[in-house]
């Protein structure tokens, strides 16, 4: 890696938490290029819901490029491009009575929450926004504002006052504290916020979920308010949890929904906000960018949502081995001390919550020594997370265990003797 550490920027961050120079990748394994074999519990940090190259899509990729297809498109009409809005609306929001116009943002799921954040206070004509302690949203100026963990918390955000944060429900000493603290933020002397935007389920900020009752008020209070309920299933959305969208069992219908991260099916750029027709105030041309159009990504996420959502198997699936996952983590012997709570999460992004940033750090180093590739996360950077591709084995996921239960016995040894400092990756 001499090339990449004399002239790649200092700001590098998963090559110092996995030092390998990876070659190649095949369903929830990857390969340096020594020939070493790790599997993947991460997932391209939920982007690669269906594992790393699924044949189908890399051979659509494929023959898309042979065919002369564009590859650069703009947001002028292709075919490519309709045949994703055909496949997202037939097989995806039709099903479930939703009516969504879709707005392709750029590359990144930051692009998604920017424009989801724009489009609620133009058509509320409202600046103020809402949102949760321990949020991720992205790191462009009005996502990190309504972010809080401790890496874009400490950036300058232009507008730092148009927003309101309140204790996410693990935050408060209760359900009902959370949700007086929420309303008293929707509806109190400054009037009403532009919008509430949530994660159903934290992923940066810890694997964190908010349960069915406070998510169902939450939409009740907006709904009074007259304040536009943004969801953020850029990480938590795609069939992360078990159905497409996170939001499914608690009964939500937000007024706009951000995607990205795994919606194009292969790990190529896409993002997208969905947003209900009435909210649809933008003119033409009035949001734009250079990159809305990836051709590539329109013909794979097509067919990623065609052959894996005409059906309730995923989602059955997921929901099956949440549950073995869950229930072999919960047999993890913990001598050491290293952990500070149980399991927690939904579908196949789970969190181990540990003592200390350090404890998790090394259980993360020690677990890729062995072969697995764990990040943390957090707003201390505490938790491991534990997000395998959707079409994970059930014998990949015992391996994965395995090797998690070896490493955490071996950074309980150094915990138990008093050894552990901080050792985060840099």
């Amino acid at each position: 890696m001499d090339v990449l550490e004399t002239y790649e920027s200092r700001v590098r961050y998963y090559c110092r938490r996995w030092p390998a120079v990876f070659a190649r990748a095949e369903g929830a394994r990857l390969y340096d290029e020594d020939g070493r074999e790790y599997l993947d519990f991460f997932a391209g940090a939920a982007t690669l819901n269906y594992g790393h190259n699924p044949p189908e899509l890399v051979e659509a990729v494929i023959d898309y490029l042979r065919s002369g297809g564009l590859v650069h498109g703009l947001d002028t009409a292709t075919v490519a491009k309709r045949e994703f809005v055909r496949a997202l609306s037939d097989v995806v929001l039709a099903p479930r009575g939703l009516d969504y116009r879709i707005q392709f943002t750029g590359p990144t799921g930051t692009s998604a929450v920017e424009a989801a954040l724009r489009v609620a206070r133009k058509a509320t004509g409202r600046r103020r926004v809402v949102c949760l302690t321990g949020a991720y949203h992205g790191m462009t100026v009005d996502s990190i504002a309504v972010s809080d963990i401790s890496g874009p918390a400490g950036l300058p955000t232009l507008d730092p006052a148009g927003v309101t944060r309140v204790p996410h429900e693990m935050d408060a000493p209760g359900t009902e504290h959370a949700l007086a603290a929420l309303a008293s933020a929707l509806d109190g002397p400054d009037g009403a916020p532009a919008a509430f935007v949530v994660e159903t389920l934290q992923g940066e900020g810890g694997v964190r979920p908010l349960s069915a009752r406070y998510l169902s008020e939450a939409q009740a209070l907006c709904r009074r308010t007259g304040t536009i309920l943004i969801v953020d299933d850029i990480q938590a959305g795609g069939g992360r949890t078990g159905p497409f969208f996170s939001f499914e069992s608690a009964g939500l219908r937000p007024d706009v929904v951000c995607l990205s991260k795994s919606i194009s099916g292969l790990g190529l750029p896409l993002s997208l906000v969905l947003i209900a027709p009435e909210l649809d105030v933008w003119a033409p041309g009035e949001h734009s960018g250079t990159f809305r159009g990836n051709q590539l990504a329109f013909v794979t996420g097509a067919l990623a949502i065609r052959r894996w959502w005409r059906t309730e198997h995923l989602r059955r699936e997921v929901e099956r081995k949440s549950a073995l996952l869950a229930e072999e983590l919960s047999t993890l012997d913990d001598d050491g001390g290293c952990l500070a709570g149980p399991v927690r999460g939904r579908g196949l992004l789970l969190g181990l919550p540990c003592r200390s940033r350090g404890v998790a750090d090394l259980v993360a180093r020690y677990a890729f020594e062995q072969g697995l590739l764990l990040e943390t996360c957090g707003r201390d950077g505490e938790v491991l997370k534990l997000c395998p591709p959707l079409t994970v084995t059930d014998a990949e996921l015992r391996r994965g265990v395995g090797t998690l239960a070896a490493a955490l016995r071996r950074a309980g040894d150094r915990h138990g003797a008093g050894q552990v400092v901080a050792v985060r990756p840099g």
